[in-house]
């Protein structure tokens, strides 16, 4: 099994979540992150003042998937979010040693 973690921009997270829907991924978790990488944030101006604005908004999707699927939710997510501009963000792909369903006791795919 593998934790797929995708930091994306957040008006891309509802493209991204219909096709992950579409494709057969039936859970997911997303979280409101702020962060920034080559593109070091930008400046905005307030009432004639300018401002850096250090931390930008961007949205995380947390996906434990089958090793078989592993390659189409990374393929999927990445032709959904990307806009081809800088901050598009990026995917991070991690080994899960088990997972467990609290409800059942279900453990390894079946808790997926």
């Amino acid at each position: 099994m593998k934790k797929i973690e995708a930091i994306i921009k957040p008006f891309k997270l509802d493209e991204v979540k219909e096709k992950l829907n579409a494709a057969g991924i039936q859970g997911m978790t997303v979280s409101e992150v702020r962060g920034f990488g080559r593109q070091r944030g930008h400046t905005e101006l307030y009432r004639g003042a300018e401002y850096v604005v250090d931390f930008l908004p961007k949205s995380k999707l947390e996906i434990i998937v089958s090793d078989h699927l592993e390659e189409m939710v990374i393929n999927t997510i990445t032709e959904a979010a990307q806009t081809g501009n800088i901050g598009d963000g990026k995917v991070f792909v991690t080994p899960v040693e088990e997972v467990i369903r609290i409800r059942t006791g279900e453990r390894g795919e079946e808790a997926i």
